[in-house]
């Protein structure tokens, strides 16, 4: 398609390329044609590593830049830009769509009046986002590569004896970026937790109903910081998360909380470790908050429901340390916190509980 004959200035496709395969570059492809340049906005760039997740922005964003002579895309066509995930708040993602649209045309040097359309290929419920933003055309494309999908590329790889994707399913960049990054630490830590997931399905497997779990996080404020203990076991190994825990038969979800707490931090004063009724009297029940999103966790269908426990302000500030499940536990600051160092959706539920804003 000659310049004059293409319909927009800028096409956007949004995706999580984990990792890139073919299906995405046909998209490019078909984006670059109707389009004068491409944002290609990569999801999921916040997220720590997981089975889900296991690539880091900048790794997929080389991948993507690195793959542009298969498609035959001058340097300048590409423009490659991250967009963290919000679980729990559409308007906040789509209002972070918006401005990384308009800030890589701005850097662009494209002007504000400059005609946009959002590109993808409307396969599943995870293409929802075609329809959320009616200012742009919807460019649907067909696909034509049958049921290929990055999920199945990923069990492929995530395993001891990795199969690492080559023509006609993935680009040689792709295929080259996998047999490097199956040599490295982080390779071994997914592998060792996809086996982690794989055992823990297949245990509840064998109950006849589906599984539904049900958890506590306590979110522990005090004096502009919040707790966090270090992962000792999988899943999650070594990354941050709010002490919480599964919910014992004879308990209420509230004492759940509080006991999780208690045994994963043995927070304390200068008294010793704190009651589980002073601890209780610290939670704020107009924040109290059940997350459930169905993609929250790898273990399957879990929710947690959520406390916030708003300590009194005070130097020196109560006393943590790491205990059954948690290697360490320790204050941070809240206005220091990254996203890619939380277990699952722990920024999101810190983000929703106290208004951090987490990168």
């Amino acid at each position: 398609m000659s310049a004059s004959a293409q319909k927009h200035d800028y096409l956007v496709f949004i995706g999580r390329f984990q990792p890139l395969h073919n299906g995405h570059l046909h998209v490019m492809r078909q984006a670059l044609a109707a389009g004068r340049k491409l944002i290609v906005l990569v999801g999921s760039s916040n997220a720590a590593r997981s089975p889900r997740n296991p690539f880091t922005y900048e790794e997929r964003r080389d991948t993507i830049l690195a793959a542009r002579g298969a498609i035959e895309a001058a340097p300048d066509r590409i423009l490659v830009r991250p967009l963290p995930d919000f679980l729990y708040n559409d308007r906040a993602w789509i209002a972070h769509v918006q401005r990384s649209v308009d800030e890589a045309i701005a850097a662009d040097g494209g002007s504000e009046r400059a005609s946009v359309g959002l590109i993808g290929h409307s396969k599943d419920k995870s293409s929802y986002y075609l329809r959320m933003f009616p200012n742009w055309d919807a460019v649907d494309v067909r696909t034509q590569h049958g049921t290929l999908n990055s999920t199945d590329l990923r069990e492929d790889y995530l395993r001891r004896a990795p199969r690492i994707p080559d023509a006609p399913l993935c680009p040689a960049e792709t295929s080259e970026f996998l047999t490097r990054f199956m040599l490295t630490d982080a390779f071994k830590w997914l592998v060792g937790e996809t086996e982690f997931y794989r055992d823990y399905k297949a245990a509840w497997g064998k109950t006849p109903y589906p599984v539904f779990i049900n958890c506590v996080d306590a979110v522990v404020v005090q004096s502009g910081h919040i707790l966090l203990v270090e992962r000792a076991r999988r899943p999650g190994a070594g990354l941050l998360a709010l002490p919480g825990g599964h919910v014992d038969p004879n308990e209420s979800f509230r004492d759940a909380a509080v006991r999780e707490l208690k045994e994963e931090t043995k927070i304390s004063d200068q008294k010793g470790e704190i009651p589980p009724a002073m601890l209780a009297s610290f939670i704020d029940e107009t924040k109290t908050r059940l997350f459930d999103h169905p993609d929250r966790s790898e273990r399957g269908r879990v929710v947690t429901q959520a406390f916030l426990f708003d300590l009194p302000a005070r130097k020196p500030m109560f006393s943590v340390r790491g205990d059954d499940d948690a290697a360490s536990a320790c204050w941070h600051e809240l206005g220091r916190l990254s996203a890619d160092q939380l277990f699952e959706d722990h920024a999101a539920i810190i983000r929703e509980m106290t208004g951090a804003l987490i990168d």
